[in-house]
């Protein structure tokens, strides 16, 4: 099985659909001809055309339009948008026209897009380029919103996210994109929406989070496992919206502790979900207070406080021990 970094892994993803339906399409700034900042469209013109893989303007507003009404003409567009801080020029589309498309036609039409975009701090990108907006997207009623931390779900997300009938927002990694390889197979495969990974099996602590802080909560729970011999189950969401709350309430009962790790501002995240549906089905069950560990109420810290202002694993490691210890 060949080998992947994450940006390969989506790079195949789009292929792979390209390839089997005539009705997916690929656009947005730079991603034809140069395929992409970050090369994640790499080739996709050459060997599909540039009617179906090609440049727009540098208007993200005329993006989200157009994905709207091509979607609602039978095609399955993928569109990107260069970094997540130029969101809000196409929040129209993205908040408002597509997840609402089913409801407001009475089932006449649907909006099966796909909207990608780099997000999430540690690359030290200028300002507006790697802001965690998620909870922005989350609160939006027919709008699925996906977080792949590692390449082999990466591919099998974004799949199933082309397949589905209504609007997804596929949110991709900075720091994700070359610094995690792994084992991704070739041709056709899909990973379920909304359904969440038990990455690390434990029963002392249960750690939810999602993407590039999967990787730091694992770190946090191999030293806590060498330093006192706790045994920390790592849950990775996988999907933010909607939220895998089964998955979640069995690992709690199990272990009757848990934190909730989020590269977002702490408050009205999805950590603050997440804990709500804790509370709402397992209360009971909880030997202590579930705990946030987040960044600061604050705006993006700037390249050079930026790995001080994101959660690293120490601590990640101090709220484990400060919920073993309650």
């Amino acid at each position: 099985m060949p080998q992947m970094t994450m940006v390969k892994a989506i790079n195949d993803a789009l292929r792979v659909e390209l390839k089997r339906d005539p009705n997916v399409m690929v656009f947005g700034e730079d991603v034809g001809t140069n395929g992409g900042v970050f090369r994640v469209t790499d080739g996709l013109q050459k060997e599909f055309g540039a009617d179906r893989v090609f440049d727009t303007p540098l208007a993200e507003s005329g993006i989200g339009g157009l994905a709207v009404g091509l979607a609602t003409q039978g095609f399955r567009p993928v569109a990107e948008i260069q970094f997540i801080g130029f969101i809000f020029e196409a929040m129209d589309s993205i908040a408002v026209q597509a997840p609402r498309m089913r409801y407001r036609s009475g089932g006449r039409y649907s909006a099966p897009i796909v909207f990608r975009a780099p997000f999430g701090a540690g690359v030290k990108a200028p300002e507006l380029h790697s802001d965690p907006m998620e909870g922005y997207l989350t609160q939006t009623p027919g709008l699925k919103v996906v977080v792949p931390s590692n390449p082999y779900d990466a591919k099998g997300l974004l799949i199933s996210a082309i397949r589905d009938n209504d609007p997804v927002f596929f949110l991709e990694h900075l720091k994700l994109y070359f610094s995690i390889k792994g084992e991704v197979p070739e041709g056709e495969y899909t990973v379920p929406i909304g359904k969440a990974n038990v990455v690390r099996e434990g029963s002392d602590v249960t750690i939810i989070t999602y993407g590039a802080m999967v990787h730091t909560s694992l770190k946090a729970a191999e030293i806590a496992e060498k330093e006192r011999g706790v045994k920390v189950e790592v849950i990775d969401l996988r999907t933010i919206s909607p939220i895998d709350t089964e998955t979640i309430i069995q690992s709690v009962e199990k272990t009757g502790r848990a934190i909730v790790v989020q590269e977002a501002q702490k408050s009205s995240g999805v950590a603050a979900e997440v804990i709500a549906q804790i509370n709402e089905h397992a209360i009971l069950k909880l030997e202590a207070p579930v705990l946030r560990v987040a960044s600061p109420d604050t705006v993006l810290g700037y390249q050079m406080i930026e790995d001080e202002w994101m959660p690293n694993p120490a601590r990640v490691l101090k709220g484990i021990y400060q919920v073993l210890d309650f």
